[in-house]
């Protein structure tokens, strides 16, 4: 265990950080499964610019790579002009 005062606050403020990234993580990851179960080609038009900003701020925080970012925009993208 840690053994100085700043340590054990990094302990803290690392724990936060980790809850708030899986929350944003999984909050991502069941967007974008809503978004592939659309069948409506209009509503998942509307939906795709969200997913998509969610998916930048992901990026954005280094929860996910930026590459991974970029190909399930792009492939979400070819999904929805799919329909």
């Amino acid at each position: 265990m840690a053994n100085h005062k700043s340590a054990l606050k990094r302990v803290r403020a690392n724990e936060k950080k980790r809850v708030l990234n899986k929350y944003q993580h999984k909050t991502t990851r069941n967007a974008i499964r809503d978004l592939r179960a659309e069948e409506n080609k209009a509503e998942a038009a509307k939906r795709l610019p969200e997913v998509m900003a969610m998916i930048d701020k992901l990026a954005k925080k280094n929860i996910i790579h930026s590459n991974k970012a970029s190909n399930l925009k792009s492939k979400l993208t070819v999904h929805v002009n799919g329909l």
